[in-house]
């Protein structure tokens, strides 16, 4: 499975709200479970960033999707990259001409 890093930040509603924060992160995980995708750390924030995400999902499509269902409930914003761990780096950069 692919790993993702999703950067969060709260919305004025998610952090007017933040006592609801905990079932929501409940409600996100089976969000990422309802698309193949499972959240493997979670990590609360100082800095730029509320919330750090590390997940693994079968394809793009499958966080795609699990990422758009938890930010249209409106408490949070979110940005995702795919990365990629060692042995991956070091198979990409291998397989260059």
């Amino acid at each position: 499975m692919a790993t993702y890093i999703t950067l969060v930040n709260f919305t004025k509603q998610g952090i007017a709200n933040i006592k609801e924060s905990p079932a929501r992160l409940d409600a996100g995980k089976e969000a990422f479970k309802a698309f193949g995708a499972e959240m493997k750390q979670f990590y609360l924030a100082m800095g730029r960033y509320d919330i750090i995400i590390v997940s693994q999902a079968p394809d793009d499509e499958a966080v795609a999707k699990a990422a758009l269902a938890i930010g249209s409930r409106g408490a949070v914003k979110t940005e995702t990259f795919r990365v990629f761990n060692e042995d991956e780096y070091r198979d990409i950069i291998g397989a260059l001409p």
